[in-house]
């Protein structure tokens, strides 16, 4: 999809409204340019009087492209200038006449003006073009042209025409391309203003006969042929398509049959604000809506084994709990409680996968709930803790989630069981990401550090072990001149 760069708008002269109808443009012209096998160049006038500079250029997707080298920003070639400001001062169609040539190859050249629409919400269109589009042939590769390419030439110079009263493109074309969107080489049908098919290219032709359609389509109502075909169940037939089918209105759908699923895109074609048919692009897209199909079931699979794979670590957390409250050992009992509190903070991240189609992770929220592991330790040890987070952790994926938020769990609860020896006090969490780290300091106003600093106990081997080994990152703890306690873990991202 194209757009006017930010240096060809400083260049121009064209207002925030004329860039937003050209990019509108930009993002329809492909198709012309395929149809009428042609380059096409946006010219856009520039700051200083009679000066035009080339804003954007497509190039057919079926044939060699004349402009080899990229010409965008570009001044407008002096064996151009006279047509490309006569259709620009004129608002007229400006054809070459006689074959020119452009780097060695026979070429012909007709420019274009561009108007735009006052307001989205009106047909009114202002007289004075906003911009040229040129549109170049290589006459070297022409040939005696057949009825497709003939039809396709038409359509194309419809579009083109279109363009220059300002009725195309129209704001009601479908915004960002959808997967599987049909070109005008997947197929191509043009219809009158009945709906009536008045011309079916091989392509269309086979895209219908795999969707189920036997007999010719030319002279016949498209509507009246496939309705007989579509497949009625549990998916809901789609209301616009039988103004899609008429082309009434530049809008996409999709047709599905038990023998095949074809996407449709309707551009009405008009002349002088009157409706003179339009054209059907479609395409056979059975194997892409299977593939998706495919996706949305392996999604669901995959968020029911996050479920099922939570509901057993709270499981094995509840039977943790349990068994701590029956153990009459102190240093039994806290051991199951620490092991209690490790598989809970990884249930969090699995109850998260399972509510979501990605598998990358909105951290903030999963370490909300390990906070709360904090206060419910405090209130178990009968002090009260406030927690405290600046900062955002931002998404992270699924594996990186569920290390961190062990070791913030870990770090947390050291925090409040040695940092602020039961007492009560703070603990405040600061995240800083960059494009390059993630940097997260855990801070406490407890005592601080011992003289031996930090000790070998278990929560601490594990916290080391997960910043190093799993996450590629580094830890450093150490006691501020103020008092307490901080630790930095930096994680690359």
């Amino acid at each position: 999809m194209a757009s006017l760069s930010g240096a060809i708008k400083q260049q121009s002269s064209a207002s925030s409204a004329d860039i937003e109808w050209l990019n509108l443009l930009l993002n329809e012209w492909q198709l012309v340019a395929d149809l009428l096998i042609a380059d096409l160049v946006l010219w856009l006038p520039g700051k200083t009087p009679g000066e035009f500079i080339a804003a954007a250029h497509a190039r057919p997707s079926g044939a060699a492209t004349i402009f080899y080298r990229d010409i965008l920003g570009e001044p407008v070639r002096a064996v151009w200038e006279d047509q490309v400001l006569k259709a620009f001062d004129n608002g007229e169609v400006v054809d070459q006449g006689a074959v020119g040539t452009y780097e060695g190859i026979p070429t012909r050249f007709t420019a274009f003006p561009v108007r735009r629409r006052v307001q989205i919400t009106q047909e009114a269109v202002r007289d004075e073009p906003i911009g040229v589009i040129t549109r170049h042939t290589n006459v070297a590769d022409s040939r005696v042209p057949n009825k497709v390419q003939i039809n396709y030439s038409s359509a194309g110079m419809d579009l083109l025409r279109m363009v220059s009263e300002g009725t195309f493109p129209d704001f009601g074309n479908p915004t960002g391309p959808k997967r599987g969107a049909p070109r005008a080489n997947d197929g191509l049908l043009r219809l009158d203003t009945d709906g009536k098919v008045v011309f079916a290219s091989p392509n269309g032709l086979s895209v219908f006969s795999a969707f189920g359609v036997q007999k010719e389509l030319e002279g016949q109502s498209l509507a009246k042929l496939v309705t007989p075909l579509i497949k009625v169940g549990s998916k809901t037939v789609d209301e616009s398509l039988p103004i899609v089918l008429g082309g009434k209105a530049p809008w996409r759908a999709d047709l599905e049959s038990k023998a095949a699923t074809i996407t449709l895109r309707s551009v009405p074609l008009r002349s002088k604000n009157e409706r003179i048919g339009a054209l059907l692009l479609c395409r056979d897209v059975t194997e892409l809506r299977n593939q998706e199909r495919e996706l949305i079931t392996k999604d669901a699979t995959i968020r029911e084994i996050h479920h099922r794979v939570k509901n057993n670590l709270q499981t094995v957390a509840s039977l943790l709990r349990m068994q701590a409250r029956r153990s009459k050992s102190p240093e039994a009992k806290d051991s199951l409680e620490q092991a209690m509190r490790r598989v809970s903070a990884i249930a969090v991240v699995h109850d998260t996968l399972s509510s979501g189609l990605s598998q990358a992770v909105n951290f903030d929220e999963v370490f909300e709930r390990v906070l709360m592991l904090a206060s419910e330790l405090a209130a178990s040890h009968g002090t009260t803790v406030k927690t405290r987070k600046d900062g955002k952790f931002g998404p992270l994926p699924s594996e990186t989630a569920t290390t961190l938020a062990v070791v913030l769990t870990e770090l947390v609860t050291n925090a409040v069981e040695h940092g602020l020896a039961e007492r009560s006090g703070l603990v405040a969490v600061n995240a800083e990401r960059t494009a390059k780290k993630l940097e997260i300091t855990v801070a406490d106003n407890g005592k601080g550090l011992s003289e031996a600093g930090v000790g070998n106990g278990l929560g601490t081997q594990i916290v080391r072990t997960l910043v190093e080994g799993e996450l590629r990152g580094t830890i450093r703890w150490f006691s501020p001149s103020e008092g307490g306690t901080r630790a930095v873990v930096t994680l690359p991202l």
